[in-house]
């Protein structure tokens, strides 16, 4: 976890591939514990630290997480997430070349619950919801394709799921098609950047996480 932006108000970090968000079944030691650990060692704090959780990124994804300090931040982001007010761009190293170069890609994804996987029509249909993503081709590297994604609604596993139905899955992604999983068992699709209004001061914030220190990263030729 490195941090990237601090205020009285919220704090964001970027986390690694293997760090949750969240407390989830494997009793690892999640994000929001070791923010409240940085924040009540930073502080000297006593008692007991706030840290709400305002949206969440999927345990083998790299990046940007936006967690609130008070509770006041915590409901005004959480409505700001809900309503879209939150700008998110994520990168994506995929195999194979998209059809175009940059598009908007619509599908209707329905959730499975216990394969905690999404599944992705062209047409709606009995329990899918709508989901809408732009990406452009933005780097090359040998053997690979960089896309940036910017998210119009937020679904479970949407970019990962409408990727791979436009035939581009990230590389390591087993779950949605790619051959093969990486060594640390990250797939190759990091939070890049987000942009929102402040909910208390309403400044305009905007930060962005460095790349993962992978080398495929690293190789990326980025081309505007």
């Amino acid at each position: 976890m490195t941090v990237l932006y601090e205020d009285n108000h919220i704090i964001i970090v970027s986390k690694t591939a293997s760090e949750i968000v969240q407390g989830d079944k494997t009793g690892d030691t999640p994000l929001s514990e070791t923010v409240k650990q940085y924040l009540k060692e930073k502080y000297r704090k006593p008692g007991n630290v706030f840290i709400g959780v305002t949206h969440r990124l999927d345990r083998p994804v790299s990046g940007l997480v936006v967690f609130a300090k008070t509770s006041k931040a915590l409901s005004r982001l959480n409505e700001m997430f809900r309503t879209g007010e939150v700008r998110k761009i994520y990168w994506a190293i995929v195999k194979n070349l998209p059809p175009q170069t940059e598009g908007e890609l619509t599908h209707y994804l329905r959730r499975n619950e216990q394969q905690n996987k999404s599944y992705a029509y062209d047409t709606e249909k009995p329990g899918t919801k709508k989901a809408v993503l732009r990406y452009r081709l933005i780097g090359r590297s040998d053997n690979y394709c960089l896309l940036e994604v910017e998210l119009m609604t937020g679904r479970h596993h949407q970019i990962r799921c409408q990727l791979a139905k436009m035939g581009c899955p990230i590389k390591g992604d087993l779950k949605y098609g790619f051959p093969r999983s990486n060594p640390d068992g990250s797939i190759c699709l990091h939070a890049r950047s987000i942009r929102f209004i402040h909910p208390v001061s309403k400044r305009l914030i905007e930060v962005e996480a460095p790349v993962p220190e992978d080398k495929l990263w690293q190789e990326m030729r980025i081309s505007d």
